[in-house]
């Protein structure tokens, strides 16, 4: 039978899980981001084995925080035949991903009150 290695989320790890969904971001999304950010470089099956999540759900956290450019994946090829593995690590620290979405937050809230001046005005046109 099969090991299975699951590591217990700290209690700091879970409270930046909540801020991460608070922010926008997916339970699975910022598990993985977390697990990868605390490791040089790690499998996609470390990442579900540590995250406790199943692999649909970290194969779809990976292609978001890829296609944020977040994160870089290269393939290892096995000496048997067989896919090759899959290791990810940061493309940028975890400092420089937080400022990025501190920025993409701003603009998010510059653009809600942009649209709440035009809609006061619209309405006190009447």
């Amino acid at each position: 039978m099969e090991r299975v290695y699951i590591k217990q989320i700290s209690s700091r790890d879970k409270k930046a899980i909540k801020l991460f969904v608070k922010l926008g971001f997916t339970k699975n999304i910022a598990k993985t981001l977390i697990y990868i950010s605390q490791h040089n470089e790690c499998r996609s099956v470390d990442i579900e084995r540590e995250t406790n999540q199943r692999q649909p759900e970290v194969s779809e956290a990976t292609q978001q925080l890829m296609k944020k450019g977040w994160i870089k994946k290269r393939d290892l090829r096995k000496k048997r035949k067989g896919r090759p593995e899959q290791i990810y690590n940061l493309a940028y620290s975890i400092d420089e991903i937080l400022t990025k979405i501190e920025k993409e937050k701003i603009k998010e809230i510059e653009k809600v009150k942009k649209h709440l001046f035009s809609l006061k005005n619209l309405i006190r046109q009447k």
